[in-house]
């Protein structure tokens, strides 16, 4: 899975299939801003899950609009 830009930020995604938990790191202008943490089940998260993180981070920091 490749990093998702949008809005200015850049959203990098890494996952654990044993643990089945994953995290999407935050980034703005090459700095870290916060990790947004996920489990899924399965080989890989699915896309839409990955979608609803980051979405949810733009719905949840109002000021990032």
């Amino acid at each position: 899975m490749g990093a998702i830009d949008r809005e200015g930020y850049r959203f990098e995604t890494e996952y654990s299939v044993i643990n089945q938990k994953g995290a999407i790191h935050v980034y703005r202008d090459g700095e870290f801003i916060k990790e947004l943490t996920f489990s899924f089940t399965g080989e890989q998260p699915e896309p839409t899950i990955i979608e609803d993180v980051v979405d949810s981070f733009f719905e949840t920091n109002q000021e990032c609009e």
